[in-house]
């Protein structure tokens, strides 16, 4: 089987079922549990937001797919963009710092806003997105330990999850320049 689209312009994603797949029964499950328990309590909005964080983490892996066959590139991708995705899901539905309501709660919204602009700066290029994810995982640690001194509570061992995610993608961008430095020297 060949590692192309049909066109030959693109290398083939053959998790790309999969991923929206799960992504679209991830949608289904809270109207699923909505008609078993009254513990998952859903409305339109809910639903509209949820499908919409859904479909920018999969078009945002569909676009580094599109950009890339590399495996670690892919791979750090698809790590950046499922941390975003969980680090903004448990900040709307539950809060990280207090609850959802607590406007301190935005500071984390303004990390990823700060991430994604340091991915277009860079044009998305492997060696720029490592530089951008250490940020990421440095900005995320620095609002560990604001929260600490300010006294909104602790966020420890939530903060050392995002952080190993960030540094783990930003280790796999950094070996995906690698190999392209190394492809492109031979």
């Amino acid at each position: 089987m060949k590692d192309r689209r049909d066109d030959g312009d693109h290398p083939r994603n053959p998790l790309r079922i999969m991923i929206w797949g799960l992504a679209a029964f991830a949608l289904l499950l809270p109207l699923i549990a909505m008609q078993f328990t009254s513990e998952v309590d859903w409305d339109a909005a809910d639903f509209v937001v949820f499908g919409v964080m859904l479909l920018v983490v999969c078009g945002g892996y569909e676009l580094a797919t599109l950009m890339t066959g590399n495996g670690a590139y892919r791979l750090a991708a698809g790590i950046a963009l499922l941390g975003a995705f969980l680090l903004t899901w448990m900040n709307l539905a539950v809060g990280i710092i207090g609850s959802e309501n607590n406007p301190a709660n935005l500071i984390y919204f303004v990390m990823l806003l700060g991430t994604a602009i340091g991915a277009f700066i860079v044009r998305f290029g492997p060696r720029g997105m490592a530089r951008v994810m250490f940020a990421t995982a440095v900005a995320q640690g620095l609002i560990a330990v604001i929260v600490l001194v300010v006294g909104w509570g602790y966020t420890f061992v939530l903060t050392g999850f995002f952080v190993f995610v960030w540094l783990a993608s930003a280790q796999l961008f950094r070996k995906a320049a690698e190999e392209l430095s190394a492809s492109q020297d031979e």
